[in-house]
């Protein structure tokens, strides 16, 4: 999985143009937000990078919660979304429209949303 670090604050107002500006087969940015000394959260980044096609060409951020928790905040601000560890949120058009946490990640799930908001 082609990951991006999302280390400083200013990139969420990158994620939520390059959100705005996905060609229509992609319409979603995905956020990661990961815990580093917690195995369910670890178990969690394995099924999804393991499932994962990277030909599906979504964007991909990964945020390690114990160094940046201020990012972390700002997303659970700017989104509206409860902060979950692990967590993942699917950004588009500047608004999260979908979001898992701890085993309901699976790669699957996250794909089939997408397909459906692209119908």
């Amino acid at each position: 999985m082609l990951w991006h670090k999302l280390t400083e604050i200013n990139q969420l107002q990158e994620i939520i143009s390059i959100s705005s500006q996905q060609p229509h087969e992609n319409l979603a940015v995905l956020l990661f937000k990961h815990s580093t000394r917690c195995s369910i959260s670890s178990m969690a980044l394995n099924r999804l990078e393991t499932k994962w096609n990277d030909d599906e060409k979504i964007p991909a951020y990964y945020l390690d919660l114990l160094n940046h928790r201020n990012i972390s905040n700002e997303i659970e601000s700017l989104f509206q979304i409860e902060h979950a560890s692990p967590q993942v949120l699917l950004i588009k058009n500047g608004k999260c429209f979908y979001t898992s946490s701890h085993t309901d990640i699976s790669a699957n799930n996250i794909l089939d949303v997408i397909a459906t908001q692209n119908q």
